[in-house]
C-alpha cells in the first residue's frame, strides 16, 4: 500500500472494556513505522507527566469522587495532555496516535455516569468548547458487544475503578458511542472489532491510510 499522505493526524481509539483498543494500537504503531511516518502514541487519561497522576488517582478502586469531580479532573488531566504532549507534536508535523480522548468522556462521564442526562451532556460540551483547541482528524470506534468485551476484560488483571462497573454501566457508555458515532460518522469511523487481531488491525489500516 501506498505512503499515507505526509501530513500531520491525530488519531483516538475508542470503546468500551476488552475490545482490544491497546492490541489495535500496536499494530497500527508497526504500520506506521514501517512507513517511516514520525509519530507520538499516548493516552487519557495520562499522557503527560501531571495527567499520569491524575490517571493514577481516577483509576484507583479507593478513590470516592463525586461525579462532577470526576469529570473536571479529566479535564484537567486532558488540558495538559494536549498542552504539553498533543498540540506541540501536531505542530511539529508528527501524527498522535491516543488511546482515548473526548469521545471516552462523552461515554463513560456523560452516558456511563450520567445516563446520557442533558444537563451532564451540556456541561461536557461547555468544556470542550473551552478547553479542547483540536479534535480527532480520525476517530477509530472498535464495536464489540457489550458482554463480549468484558469476557475478553476479565481475563486480564485486576480491574480498576472504571472496570469494576456492573454491565449496566458498560450498556450506558455503549450507547454513548453508538450515538456519537450515528452524529459525527464524518470524523468517526466504526470497526468491527470481531476477529483475529490482523483482521482488525487490516480494517483500520484501510480507514487511516485514505
Amino acid at each position: 500500500m501506498s505512503h499515507p499522505v505526509n501530513q500531520a493526524k491525530f488519531i483516538s481509539f475508542e470503546g468500551t472494556e476488552g475490545v482490544g483498543k491497546t492490541t489495535a494500537i500496536d499494530l497500527l504503531c508497526q504500520r506506521l513505522d514501517k512507513t517511516g511516518t514520525d509519530y507520538v502514541r499516548t493516552r487519557e487519561p495520562g499522557g503527560s507527566d501531571f495527567a499520569e497522576k491524575l490517571r493514577e488517582l481516577l483509576l484507583d478502586t479507593a478513590t470516592n469522587i463525586f461525579d462532577d469531580t470526576e469529570l473536571l479532573l479529566m479535564f484537567a488531566a486532558r488540558s495538559d495532555h494536549l498542552a504539553k504532549v498533543v498540540l506541540p507534536a501536531l505542530e511539529a508535523g508528527k501524527w498522535v496516535v491516543c488511546d482515548r480522548f473526548i469521545d471516552s468522556t462523552v461515554a463513560y462521564q456523560g452516558y456511563g455516569r450520567g445516563m446520557g442526562d442533558p444537563i451532564m451532556l451540556s456541561k461536557i460540551d461547555s468544556l470542550i468548547a473551552h478547553f479542547v483547541p483540536r479534535l480527532p482528524d480520525i476517530t477509530l470506534w472498535l464495536d464489540l458487544p457489550v458482554q463480549e468485551g468484558m469476557r475478553r476484560a476479565g481475563k486480564r488483571s485486576v480491574a480498576d475503578r472504571f472496570e469494576q462497573q456492573k454491565t449496566a454501566f458498560f450498556e450506558r457508555v455503549y450507547q454513548g458511542f453508538s450515538e456519537q458515532y450515528q452524529a459525527q460518522p464524518t470524523r468517526i469511523h466504526r470497526v468491527d472489532a470481531h476477529g483475529t487481531a490482523e483482521e482488525v488491525a487490516e480494517r483500520i489500516w484501510v480507514i487511516v491510510s485514505q
